[in-house]
């Protein structure tokens, strides 16, 4: 085993064992917890290795480059996961890769997810739709006070399932604090999607604030594939 790999096994297993350890904490069941690698402009190789560890969910945030990917290792049994902010334009393309896409923020994305069109001949999509946890318009994310409307957006959607809810902490904040009100949303959703239980929640830096915050999707890169290559 080379060093590059013993390091990917090390770093792998750090995470696993921290998220157990955190889900302990909380006294959850760890095998609730889905850890998605995020593997922005990793190379296929990396994932392949991972997928020789065990590891099947992938995510990425860019169009182009996530369906390279998933062309490319289309001979795995991975699924894709889309996390980053999604242009009504690319929607179609990317349902036809992407078995989960965590950044569902507004009504006209909706429509372009489950246009008949693209809804017709393809699986059904799991989505979760996400809370803007910042004053900031421009930040991804729906503001609160839309969550539920967006909620049911999804719900009456053609070829589209609601999972539950996704954020991300805000930069210079209590990323445990956020995951609190994130978590709250949750509740709110469930009150008319009882089967919408999922909160996609944590990075790298934040992960087991947001274990102990009941998530159940983890979206790890860098403290899973160490740093990234310089972007292209």
């Amino acid at each position: 085993m080379n060093g590059d790999l013993v390091d990917l096994v090390a770093r792998l297993e750090g995470v696993r064992r921290a998220v157990a350890d955190a889900a302990k904490l909380a006294g959850r069941n760890p095998a609730e917890i889905t850890t998605i690698v995020v593997t922005k402009f990793q190379p296929s190789s990396l994932i392949r290795e991972l997928g020789e560890l065990g590891v099947r969910d992938f995510a990425e945030s860019r169009h182009q480059e996530a369906r390279e990917k998933a062309t490319e290792l289309a001979d795995l049994d991975l699924t894709w996961h889309f996390v980053g902010q999604l242009q009504t334009k690319k929607a179609h393309q990317v349902r036809r890769y992407a078995r989960v896409i965590h950044s569902v923020d507004r009504p006209s994305l909706v429509a372009a997810l489950s246009g008949e069109e693209e809804a017709i001949g393809l699986d059904v999509v799991d989505c979760f739709v996400q809370l803007n946890l910042t004053s900031d318009a421009k930040r991804g994310g729906v503001e609160s006070a839309r969550l539920e409307s967006l909620a049911e957006c999804v719900l009456g959607a053609r070829g589209l399932r609601l999972l539950g809810v996704m954020a991300i902490a805000p930069i210079g904040t209590n990323p445990r604090a956020a995951f609190e009100r994130l978590r709250g949303a949750s509740e709110r959703i469930r009150t008319i999607a009882p089967e919408a239980t999922a909160i996609s929640a944590g990075m790298s830096n934040d992960y087991r604030d947001a274990v102990l915050e009941g998530a159940t999707h983890l979206r790890i890169g860098t403290a899973i594939t160490g740093s990234r290559p310089g972007a292209a």
